[in-house]
């Protein structure tokens, strides 16, 4: 099997993709030449716990929402410029920036997504569901680019970027608001917590309907390419 991670089409077609498309480069070109990809993935990976940390803190007062607010921005700097400064300074590597970027974020969204568990603003079970269809577009993601050389971030038009910002308006929210719970059939919620429900049908339905997409593409390829090598007769 032809291994296609080291040399893979990025899809990335969210709201922000335009915006980030012009901005990112212009700010690695302005970044002081010790500043290094590791060093921006550290940075992202430090804002991760922070995230969390500052989530599970929120328990004894709410300003430590602030800094999980603050621990977004600096997480979408580091993780979002790190490959961007490597690719404008033409020091890639591919394998090695692959497979550091992707498990650091594994790493670091399960770090996130357990914070947010342990604060008072969001039950731990609807977190976990959340943390593990993001681990399934993960897994997705990876196949992908094994078997198609494709490697996407983004579904619905949402990525990242676009996750971070949803958190950051409902920890903004829960800061001024306080914590309403609104009553369910069966069950009281916060708005996190339906957050969190709307999140995780997301990385669920996104899951399975490009897990389903992807395996007619595969089929097709391989049918195709089995008629074009049977003998004929």
């Amino acid at each position: 099997m032809k291994v296609r991670a080291a040399k893979h089409k990025r899809v990335v077609d969210t709201l922000t993709g335009p915006f980030e498309r012009r901005f990112l480069p212009w700010m690695a070109s302005r970044l002081p030449q010790w500043v290094l990809p590791d060093h921006l993935t550290a940075l992202g990976m430090f804002a991760a716990v922070l995230i969390a940390v500052s989530y599970a803190l929120s328990n004894y007062h709410p300003a430590f929402l602030w800094a999980a607010f603050f621990g977004c921005i600096l997480n979408w700097f580091g993780d979002s410029l790190d490959g961007n400064l490597a690719r404008f300074r033409h020091i890639e590597r591919p394998r090695y920036g692959f497979f550091v970027d992707h498990s650091t974020d594994a790493l670091a969204e399960t770090l996130v997504f357990i914070g947010m568990g342990m604060s008072p603003f969001m039950r731990f079970d609807i977190a976990a569901v959340a943390l593990a269809g993001y681990l399934l577009l993960s897994l997705y993601a990876a196949l992908a680019t094994v078997s198609m050389g494709e490697f996407k971030i983004s579904y619905a038009y949402l990525g990242p970027t676009e996750m971070r910002m949803v958190a950051m308006l409902g920890t903004a929210w829960v800061y001024f608001n306080g914590m309403p719970i609104i009553q369910l059939p069966f069950v009281g919620l916060t708005v996190l917590d339906i957050i969190g429900i709307l999140v995780s049908l997301l990385f669920l339905g996104a899951f399975l309907i490009s897990s389903a997409k992807m395996a007619g593409r595969l089929a097709h390829i391989d049918r195709t390419a089995h008629h074009e090598h049977k003998p004929h007769e």
